[in-house]
């Protein structure tokens, strides 16, 4: 059955490509009340991308709509001098790839009168909805796709050094961790927890988590989480028994506490990452001196216990180029492509991301995207709502 016999609506596809005609169904769809709206987003994405901006206009649940399909169609987004921007990566791998940006977010900041928008220093991705720290020390829940923020107070105050992540109960109960360091935010120095406190939105109010996991240490390169199923993992490190290893550590948000989980192999452990549509668990890491391997985890257990399995390996050198992979580093994996996206080959080498394989490596330039990317997520839009937080 075709789209345009659902219902018996016209299609907003027309095979003579009328545009002034597809805009006359639009208008007329957009007055029915009855259109479920998965069927009004399946006749919308038959739309192409450039058309859909004109049909913002039709209403406000059009609009957000139409937001959605164009977020989804573009899958990553990036952290831009302060701005987050939503950008399209061809990872195909063609010759001559440049990162396309297809959109800014803007966050507007509430305390002024004009227009002004924060300046971001972090992002955290969650199910869609992006938990940002800014660079006066604000927190906000926000989802770009309805253009809806929750701006977080604190307890007495935040931290330049705090490591924040949002999450999701067993129970679809939305939180946010806030882990407090000892010591100022170093990039290269490793910091110990000596506080952990859970945001409830229900109650507005922050509280005090009794877990006596303290006994890990985590690089200020490798403090972004990474979200899966809800819960958020980290790489750090364990300082028990006097002896340093890494570790996987795992925050639940249905029990408040943290778990130790099992690792692929006794190699070192570089970075986390999530594949963008089925949302599994990525590590890259190396035993072999030109090697580095990408896991995927392919089970979770919530005692620990976690399979494991290879995905790719790359060339640490290709074609006389050695690529750096250092201690939470961002990179993309993608699935269906068999490959992972990286920042350039050092840590001057803004300009450049690299799409890499097992027999592949193409440089993609970033010169549309202009300076230096601090931050590159997969990303999935979402429909949830603020008041869906609560």
């Amino acid at each position: 059955m075709s789209v345009a016999s659902f219902h018996g609506v016209p299609s907003l596809v027309d095979e003579s490509e009328d545009e002034e005609a597809m805009e006359q169904n639009a208008f007329r769809i957009g007055s029915e009340e009855y259109l479920p709206e998965d069927l009004l987003v399946e006749i919308l994405s038959k739309v192409p991308l450039a058309s859909l901006a004109r049909f913002r206009s039709v209403s406000k649940r059009w609009k957000v709509l139409i937001n959605y399909l164009r977020f989804k169609k573009s899958s990553q987004i990036m952290l831009i001098d302060s701005r987050v921007y939503l950008v399209s990566i061809n990872l195909l791998g063609a010759q001559d790839n440049v990162v396309n940006i297809t959109s800014q977010f803007s966050l507007k900041d509430p305390l002024s009168s004009s227009s002004k928008e924060v300046n971001i220093r972090e992002v955290f991705h969650c199910q869609g909805l992006l938990l940002c720290t800014t660079e006066d020390s604000r927190l906000v829940v926000w989802n770009p796709c309805l253009d809806e923020t929750t701006w977080i107070k604190p307890r007495s105050y935040y931290e330049r050094s705090d490591i924040f992540a949002l999450g999701k109960s067993s129970c679809n109960k939305y939180k946010i961790l806030r882990i407090a360091l000892h010591g100022p935010r170093r990039a290269f120095e490793f910091m110990k927890p000596r506080l952990y406190e859970i945001y409830d939105f229900t109650s507005n109010s922050w509280r005090v988590v009794h877990d006596e996991t303290k006994d890990w240490s985590i690089l200020g390169l490798a403090r972004r989480g990474t979200c899966v199923d809800g819960n958020t993992y980290w790489l750090s490190f364990s300082s028990s028994q006097q002896l340093w290893m890494d570790i996987l550590l795992c925050f639940d948000f249905s029990t408040e506490r943290f778990t130790s989980m099992h690792i692929p192999s006794s190699g070192r452990m570089f970075a986390l990452s999530m594949t963008r549509e089925e949302q599994k668990l990525c590590m890259l890491a190396s035993v072999a001196a030109d090697d580095v391997d990408v896991w995927m985890a392919t089970k979770i257990d919530g005692t620990g216990a976690m399979s494991w399995s290879k995905f790719i390996t790359v060339k640490r050198v290709y074609n006389n180029h050695q690529w750096m992979f250092l201690t939470g580093m961002n990179y993309l994996v993608d699935e269906e492509n068999k490959v992972i996206v990286c920042p350039g080959k050092s840590l001057d080498s803004g300009r450049f991301l690299h799409i890499m394989g097992e027999d592949k490596c193409i440089q993609v330039d970033m010169h549309d995207a202009g300076s230096r990317c601090s931050l590159l997520l997969n990303y999935a839009p979402t429909l949830v709502s603020a008041s869906d937080i609560l």
